[in-house]
């Protein structure tokens, strides 16, 4: 699973390079999460701009990716495409991650 990370306006923006995030990537995206999350930002956003899939188990890592947050820390989600999102509000995770239009729209917003 593919990860690429920049900081834009002290956040740290995350961008899933991969079209899917299912069963067969789940604990490779998990494990790359633990290590970008490594660092001591308090902010953290997920671009999902490129994933056109998510299942089950890809919501699962994304939930246990957001426990990986340290105290204070929070994990934001952005540019979510229609059947993403779809999957967000209809599992009502849309009520637990703060979600974006764009990684951009992100960062220039104060947590």
């Amino acid at each position: 699973m593919q990860l690429t990370t920049h900081m834009q306006s002290n956040v740290e923006i995350i961008t899933v390079d991969a079209s899917r995030i299912d069963a067969a990537v789940a604990i490779q995206f998990k494990d790359r999460m633990r290590e970008v999350l490594g660092g001591e930002r308090p902010r953290y956003v997920l671009d999902l701009h490129k994933v056109d899939f998510i299942d089950s188990s890809g919501l699962g890592a994304i939930v246990a990716a957001m426990k990986l947050m340290p105290k204070g820390g929070k994990l934001e989600l952005a540019g979510l495409t229609p059947a993403v999102d779809k999957v967000f509000r209809m599992t009502r995770m849309d009520s637990i991650f703060a979600i974006h239009q764009s990684a951009e729209s992100a960062a220039a917003t104060s947590a």
